[in-house]
């Protein structure tokens, strides 16, 4: 994690205090699981901060079981008001789609695309695209998404997501690429060069995406021209060979993705905003 940290409070408790400084002053995470052990109230929100903590030095299944464990725990009203009054600067670096990683505010998004990122890595690819249904849309979520989606070959479904997009950014850029290779990979050809094709057309888009796109065209162009070229005539024998075999298609049907609005609604009450 990343930010200035902001100044503690004068009259903040004592188990503030101590949370305060296994989170601004330390890197063990050990530290906050400690905490969590001895302030029941507090345990949420250490287990979440320490699962942070984990992911940030790669240690991505144990950063899964301490994110989750986190999640799963209701904090009480003194450590909802420390999150709201000292983390809302704290910064995560969270990878969203190979080589592609971006900051993003302590919220339940940053939480949420480390889980998913864990759960990738550790080959839960189904469940690192399901743990992402229930955020608002935004572009580190949608890349995080379709990247998951697309490892899954759920391409229908990427490029439905992505439909009508344009590279304004990087991130969009690189939303552009899996889209162009889920249209190549359902046979849609001439989109998928569309695609590429947005994906060159701003200039300032970073140079590793702008060679990725090229060399994707180039790809494509090759597999197109190997299609084209006629293939030489199959002996006899070998046609009565095959003429006793069947042909078999297989459809894949794209799952739907689960809305769970109830952990959006958990996360809003347990670290969000206090009522005041």
């Amino acid at each position: 994690m990343a930010g200035d940290p902001p100044r503690i409070r004068r009259l903040a408790g004592k188990t503030a205090k101590s949370v305060y400084d296994a989170v601004f002053t330390s890197t063990e995470p050990d530290r906050l699981i400690n905490l969590a052990r001895t302030y029941p109230g507090w345990a949420g929100l250490c287990y979440v901060i320490a699962g942070l903590l984990v992911y940030k030095h790669g240690g991505y299944l144990r950063a899964a079981e301490l994110l989750q464990r986190g999640l799963s725990i209701r904090i009480d009203d003194a450590a909802s008001q420390f999150s709201a009054s000292y983390l809302r600067r704290v910064v995560t670096r969270v990878e969203v789609a190979e080589r592609i990683d971006v900051p993003v505010l302590f919220s339940e998004e940053a939480v949420f695309l480390a889980l998913s990122h864990c759960f990738r890595e550790t080959g839960q690819t189904a469940e690192a695209l399901d743990i992402l249904a229930s955020l608002p849309p935004s572009l580190p979520t949608a890349l995080a998404r379709c990247t998951a989606a697309a490892a899954l070959e759920r391409h229908a479904g990427v490029v439905a997501w992505t439909e009508g997009l344009r590279n304004t950014d990087d991130l969009s850029a690189a939303l552009l690429l899996i889209r162009a290779q889920s249209l190549r990979a359902l046979g849609e050809r001439e989109a998928a060069q569309a695609a590429i094709a947005e994906v060159l057309r701003r200039k300032k888009t970073s140079l590793a995406l702008r060679n990725d796109a090229l060399t994707d065209r180039a790809l494509s162009m090759l597999e197109v021209r190997r299609r084209r070229t006629p293939r030489p005539p199959i002996p006899r024998a070998a046609v009565r060979r095959k003429s006793g075999k069947s042909k078999e298609t297989e459809l894949e049907a794209v799952d739907g993705i689960r809305k769970d609005v109830e952990v959006r609604r958990m996360w809003n009450k347990d670290f969000g905003e206090p009522d005041h």
